[in-house]
C-alpha cells in the first residue's frame, strides 16, 4: 500500500511540474481601430454631409494599426512589413491604382487619432488610407500523457501539448480628406498542432507565423471581393464621386448617350442654319 501510494504521488508530482515547465499557457498580441482613431474615448462624429471624391489613379497607404501595450516578438515591425508587401502585390499594377506606399510601424506610433492620420497621409502624399488591425491568440494545454515529460526521452519524443492558434485581422479603407469608412474587408484563421515539451515554444510561434500569414491572405481575398462590391455601391448611391485625373468637373465618366445627344443637337443646329442661308439666298 506505502508503494501504491508513493508511486501515485509522485505521478501526481511529475504532472504538476510538467506545468511548471511552461508547457502549458497563452499568449496574445492584438489592435484596436478604434482606440487608435479615438484615443480619449471620443463619440464619432455624425456625419457632416461630405460626399468622398476619389480621383484616380489612388496613392494608397497600407498600414498595421499599432499593438495596445508591449511590441509583440512574433509580429515585429520587419515582419509586419513583410506581410504587407504581400497585400501590395496582389493589388499593384490595377489600373485605378497610381501606388501603394507601405508605411513603418514607427510612423504610425507617432501619434493618435485622424489628425495624425492625416499627417502621415500628406508626408506621404496619401489619398486612401488602409488600415490593418488584428487579434490573434495562442493557446497551449497539456494531455494527460504529459506526466512522461519527466523522463528525457519523453520530453523530446511524446507530444502530449495540444496548440491551438486563432487569428483575426481587418482592413478598414478610409478616405483620408473626409475621414469616412469607404469599406472594410476582414480574414481569419485557426491553426491546430501537437508538439513535444521541448518543441512547444518552436512550433507555437511557428504556428503563429502561419496564423497571420493566412489570416491576411484571407483578408487579401475578402478585400479584392469588397472592392468590387464597393464599385457598384457607389453606380447606386453615389455615396462617393469618382474621376479620373485630367477630368474636369470632378464628377466622373461623361454617359456615352449624352455625347450622343450632344453631338445630334449640333449636328441639327448646324443643318438648320444652313437651311435658313439657302432660303435667304
Amino acid at each position: 500500500m506505502k508503494k501504491a501510494a508513493s508511486l501515485f504521488c509522485a505521478l501526481v508530482l511529475i504532472a504538476g511540474c510538467a506545468s511548471l515547465w511552461g508547457a502549458s499557457g497563452r499568449q496574445g498580441v492584438s489592435s484596436s481601430l478604434v482606440d487608435y482613431l479615438y484615443p480619449q474615448g471620443e463619440v464619432p462624429p455624425p456625419q457632416d454631409g461630405r460626399v468622398p471624391h476619389l480621383e484616380l489613379p489612388l496613392t494608397v497607404g497600407l498600414a498595421f494599426v499599432p499593438a495596445r501595450g508591449s511590441s509583440d516578438q512574433v509580429l515585429s515591425e520587419a515582419y509586419k512589413i513583410d506581410l504587407l508587401n504581400r497585400v501590395k502585390a496582389a493589388f499593384t499594377g490595377r489600373d485605378f491604382i497610381r501606388e501603394i506606399t507601405v508605411i513603418p510601424d514607427a510612423y504610425m506610433r507617432s501619434g493618435n487619432g485622424f489628425a495624425a492620420l492625416e499627417q502621415t497621409a500628406r508626408l506621404y502624399n496619401i489619398d486612401v488610407m488602409a488600415l490593418v488591425s488584428y487579434d490573434q491568440v495562442a493557446y497551449s494545454d497539456e494531455t494527460k500523457a504529459a506526466f512522461l515529460y519527466w523522463t528525457i526521452v519523453g520530453a523530446y519524443t511524446i507530444k502530449a501539448n495540444r496548440n491551438e492558434v486563432q487569428t483575426f485581422v481587418d482592413t478598414a479603407v478610409f478616405d483620408v480628406p473626409t475621414r469616412k469608412l469607404l469599406f472594410r474587408a476582414p480574414g481569419v484563421n485557426k491553426v491546430a498542432s501537437s508538439s513535444t515539451l521541448m518543441d512547444v515554444e518552436r512550433d507555437t510561434r511557428k504556428a503563429r507565423e502561419s496564423g497571420f500569414e493566412q489570416a491576411m491572405a484571407d483578408m487579401t481575398i475578402s478585400l479584392d471581393k469588397e472592392l468590387g462590391v464597393f464599385k457598384e455601391r457607389i453606380k447606386q448611391d453615389r455615396s462617393v464621386t469618382v474621376s479620373r485625373a485630367g477630368d474636369s468637373g470632378g464628377g466622373g465618366a461623361v454617359d456615352p448617350f449624352i455625347l450622343v445627344l450632344a453631338g445630334l443637337a449640333l449636328f441639327l443646329a448646324r443643318s438648320h442654319a444652313k437651311w435658313r442661308r439657302s432660303i435667304a439666298s
